[in-house]
């Protein structure tokens, strides 16, 4: 059932009535306006693209099989994705009230946590594949390089 009125095409779970590729092309817009807003406004966003921009390639190039780019290079992108789970928790925080409440300290602190964890998982992953190539490096004298 839709409303009627200024809101028309917008169904009663206020959701847009776009279908198929239109859908799909809608989606893509608000996917990348969401990605603009968050490298505006948040600077950990900024400063966290840029370590995967460094970093990125690296994994590409460290990586022996598929699956171990996979690993490099996924744990990587995870950080942005929750990254940006974060940034969406705290702005709809910070759109109920500015003012301080423990609940939505609590809610900044878990989705900060969650940051926090991607970020250990980076460095496990990097570490035990670093480990590996660097023990090899010294016990044969070969190269770094895949």
């Amino acid at each position: 059932m839709e409303q009627k009125g200024k809101n028309r095409g917008v169904h009663l779970c206020n959701k847009p009535d776009y279908r198929g590729l239109r859908h799909v092309y809608q989606a893509m817009l608000h996917s990348f306006k969401g990605l603009a807003a968050a490298f505006r406004c948040e600077e950990a966003f900024r400063l966290e693209l840029l370590v995967v921009a460094v970093m990125l390639p690296l994994g590409l190039w460290l990586g022996n099989s598929g699956v171990e780019r996979s690993l490099l290079v996924g744990s990587l992108l995870l950080v942005l994705i929750v990254e940006l789970i974060n940034s969406a928790i705290e702005a709809v925080v910070d759109r109920i009230s500015l003012e301080h409440h423990v609940l939505s300290g609590r809610a900044k602190d878990i989705g900060s946590g969650a940051v926090f964890m991607t970020l250990v998982n980076v460095a496990v992953i990097w570490g035990l594949l670093l480990y590996e190539r660097l023990s090899c490096w010294l016990s044969t004298g070969a190269s770094l390089s895949p």
